[in-house]
């Protein structure tokens, strides 16, 4: 089985001459294993919501490098996209570049293009989660991956902390981003009951433990490889610190350990303002722009606030089921979601949304201002969000101005800036024991 680890030696990261052997490497192998080149390949790269993981430039490469070594070769690009809206042409472009034909690319549904694979039974999740949650979740996968046509699955994506799983990738972007609705739901409420600070920025979680299960009881037979990053970025460059192709769990443990040096950030005392910025073309719903509320709320003190500047934020779930559920229940703490997911059938049906308003919620131990793009101050405090108009809130705080971490303003006011908080966790020391 051919894997390899490429980690970089200097600070500015790897380059694309380094990173394209690697990746022609993986194909080579899998010629070799085939007896001839690949005909029919399926490569699975995160969406626009990933935008600096460098999966884009890479499934890039991957496409030139198959058609190199087969001209006839068929490359369909399915993005993982979970819960998350299709991607327009001009993300496509704007992510994947110009070469690729836009008929390589289909769209992944995740309530209706799915085929059951099977169970994680429920004697393993109450054991997992110390005795939390027992029921059963069912593993469910795009249909295209179970095509025996294809010769080669890649699953392309960004090893980074994450709320739900810990760190994100590897088989979550299998059982996730091409899964159903069963294990979507099921799994993100099994990350909320756990405890969002118990799982952020780690390995070996309940919910790991449920996709490595998956992974080894349902597709091992798959002809599939993962190709992980582990990125930061910096001033609008992306450098990727580390590599890893291959198949087998411990690469993504060490892409896991890069991560945590990489993408966690430690402090020595709380912040009591935060500001975060979220870019339009990644962030246009709360349902992804809440990364700014869960990925600093172990850094923010209590009566902190967090001021989420959002110009691109226009809804609040990525579909329309889940917008008007958000705007139905709001963000109003886990105890009461809690309570409100006993009380509704709908949300009890939608528990990925449950799960979501409970990771967007302080819980009452800060206070959380949102200053979106294209939704009222109605609809904003409607989801139980505080709200400043976008304009007021650039005046005050000018991106163009502040750099990521301590800034002191012209009145003397402290603040803790954020550009991006897709990339990566805060967190007092003392909270990640």
């Amino acid at each position: 089985m051919t894997q390899r680890i490429l980690e970089a030696n200097t600070p500015q990261g790897l380059t694309d001459n380094e990173i394209l052997p690697v990746l022609d490497e993986l194909l080579a192998g899998h010629a070799s294993r085939l007896g001839r080149a690949p005909v029919k390949c399926l490569l699975l790269p995160p969406d626009m919501t990933r935008m600096h993981s460098y999966a884009g430039n890479i499934t890039g490469m991957l496409y030139t490098s198959l058609k190199k070594i087969h001209a006839a070769c068929q490359v369909d690009i399915l993005p993982a996209l979970g819960t998350h809206e299709a991607m327009s042409e001009q993300e496509i472009r704007a992510f994947f570049g110009a070469e690729i034909p836009l008929e390589c690319f289909k769209v992944h549904n995740w309530r209706t293009d799915v085929v059951k694979l099977g169970q994680v039974p429920a004697e393993y999740v109450r054991e997992i989660s110390e005795g939390l949650v027992d029921e059963a979740i069912d593993v469910e996968v795009n249909r295209r991956l179970l095509d025996p046509s294809y010769d080669l699955i890649l699953s392309i994506g960004q090893v980074v902390p994450h709320e739900v799983v810990g760190m994100a990738n590897y088989s979550k972007n299998i059982f996730v981003g091409c899964g159903g609705s069963s294990m979507i739901n099921r799994t993100h409420m099994l990350g909320a009951f756990y405890g969002m600070e118990r799982i952020m920025g780690r390995d070996g979680t309940p919910v790991r433990k449920v996709f490595d299960y998956a992974e080894q009881h349902f597709i091992p037979n798959l002809p599939l490889d993962y190709v992980l990053t582990v990125t930061t970025q910096a001033e609008g460059i992306i450098r990727v610190h580390g590599l890893y192709a291959g198949r087998s769990r411990s690469l993504f443990e060490q892409a896991v350990a890069l991560s945590q040096q990489k993408n966690l950030t430690f402090l020595d005392r709380p912040m009591q303002k935060v500001v975060v910025y979220l870019d339009e073309r990644e962030f246009k719903s709360t349902w992804l722009g809440n990364k700014s509320v869960y990925r600093t709320r172990m850094a923010i003190a209590d009566g902190g606030e967090l001021i989420v500047l959002a110009p691109g934020v226009r809804k609040f779930g990525e579909d329309d089921i889940n917008d008007r559920l958000i705007r139905k229940y709001g963000y109003v703490g886990r105890k009461k979601v809690l309570e409100l997911v006993k009380e509704n059938e709908d949300l009890k049906g939608n528990l990925s949304v449950a799960a979501h308003l409970i990771h967007g919620s302080s819980d009452d131990r800060f206070r959380i201002t949102y200053c979106p793009g294209g939704l009222t101050r109605e609809e904003t405090e409607g989801a139980a969000f505080g709200y400043m108009p976008l304009s007021e809130a650039l005046s005050l705080y000018d991106p163009n101005k502040l750099k990521d971490g301590w800034n002191t303003l012209a009145d003397g006011t402290e603040i803790f800036y954020v550009s991006n908080p897709a990339l990566g966790l805060w967190a007092l020391r003392e909270k990640f024991q």
